[in-house]
């Protein structure tokens, strides 16, 4: 097991370049499984995550290459077969396999998907879309089967606008027999990539991006060449760590319309943005406000921001209140904070966050993606050094991170326990 030791203290000072979004590659890669054509996807950030779903695409026939962040994908050889238990326990996106197999082979049998412990992230929205569109659906010993022999296009609405049913839904209905319809669908930018993505293969697709997403069904899709859209949430992420440090850091390859919630917080707090075409500065001006912040399905503050806000906010001058709307158990890092010095109290989905002068090193644990990047930076506003354990679950998100912060004056040396 690997391990991070970071020295805190350093005022971060550079330009650091965000990769390709981890949750934009993912729908994408199990897109290519509707075609029997290649697929040639830039910008692909080579994450954990990525190389279970390259080993997912191989192990279902698939010919993939991965070089340098491009993927390409064959899928002329893909048959649609049970997956197994333990490839599907080894991340959350796994699920979106089903969506693609159904629509393109009329079959598919998966084991429920394993990933983050952060909450309650059912699949009955996925099944139901899927039953509407004309899909037998049963689930025995931890297996889902669904059989069709045509998927019909249908209106669906969602009860919530989930970001996993809305893409699994997608990829079902573009080449299902007719139009289908999606309300409420999730409006995420990750979303709208994916339909650029499925209509330079062929597909009849509009409303990405807003509640009511429209598919004309078509009856096969081709080859494509696409690049994937920047990741915001690892910009975000690195426009903390300068905040969090006093630092100057410039983040580039971003859209900075994607990060516009994360932006007004951080004015709010008192921290200095610049915003450029691609590119966004943040640069500390030595005082830190508290700011309330409440997650919300996008285009509100982001889930997966959480945590790194909170982490800013352990040694902001007042008392913030982080309100969790998304997930029941994503406030799991709160004890590894505590045990860095910070004042949080928890209270059912709000956590109340007292800032303090400063944080202390100490030994803590990632206990799921975001939490351990939010530790990090912790860690690099802290005095003395930290040792943070279960670092795989950073790697799933974030390519080689300490090597990008030790460029900017970072001291975070990977060890192995």
């Amino acid at each position: 097991m690997e391990k991070f030791v970071i020295v805190g203290g350093n005022r971060l000072k550079g330009t650091i370049k965000a990769n390709g979004s981890k949750n934009a590659t993912l729908p994408i890669l199990a897109a290519t499984l509707l075609t029997g054509g290649v697929c040639t996807v830039h910008q692909v950030p080579r994450l954990r995550d990525v190389l279970v779903m390259q080993e997912l695409l191989s192990y279902l026939g698939a010919k993939v290459t991965l070089e340098n962040h491009t993927i390409i994908v064959d899928g002329s050889g893909v048959q649609s077969q049970e997956i197994s238990e333990d490839l599907m326990r080894k991340m959350r996106a796994s699920n979106l396999v089903l969506g693609p197999l159904i629509g393109r082979f009329g079959s598919v049998k998966i084991s429920h998907p394993g990933g983050c412990n952060i909450g309650s992230r059912p699949m009955n929205l996925h099944l139901k879309g899927l039953t509407s569109l004309g899909a037998e659906i049963s689930e025995k010993f931890g297996y889902i089967t669904a059989n069709a022999s045509q998927l019909t296009g249908t209106v669906i609405h969602l009860d919530v606008p989930s970001v996993g049913a809305t893409e699994n839904l997608i990829m079902a209905g573009v080449l299902a027999k007719g139009t289908t319809v999606i309300r409420n669908a999730a409006k995420e930018p990750e979303i709208v990539d994916l339909q650029n993505f499925l209509n330079a293969m062929g597909a009849k697709m509009v409303g990405a991006g807003t509640d009511v997403i429209r598919i004309e069904g078509v009856k096969e899709l081709g080859s494509v060449t696409h690049t994937v859209i920047p990741d915001r949430v690892e910009a975000g992420t690195h426009m903390i760590a300068g905040a969090m440090t006093n630092g100057d850091v410039t983040v580039s390859n971003v859209i900075p319309e994607h990060l516009d919630p994360l932006i007004y917080k951080l004015r709010e707090a008192g921290v200095q943005v610049d915003v450029g075409n691609d590119s966004v500065r943040v640069q500390g001006t030595g005082v830190l406000r508290a700011v309330d912040i409440k997650t919300m399905p996008y285009p509100g503050f982001p889930t997966d921001m959480q945590s790194q806000m909170m982490a800013l906010m352990t040694i902001a001058d007042g008392t913030s209140v982080i309100s969790e709307t998304i997930f029941e158990n994503r406030f799991k890092h709160v004890p590894e904070f505590r045990r860095m010095g910070a004042d949080i109290r928890l209270e059912g989905h709000t956590a109340i966050v007292k800032g303090v002068p400063r944080l202390s090193g100490a030994c803590v644990e990632a206990t799921d993606l975001r939490a351990g990047a939010a530790l990090i930076l912790a860690a690099l506003a802290a005095e003395d050094g930290t040792v943070l354990g279960n670092i795989e679950h950073i790697d799933r998100g974030y390519e080689r991170i300490e090597k990008k912060y030790n460029s900017l004056g970072a001291r975070i040396i990977r060890v192995n326990s």
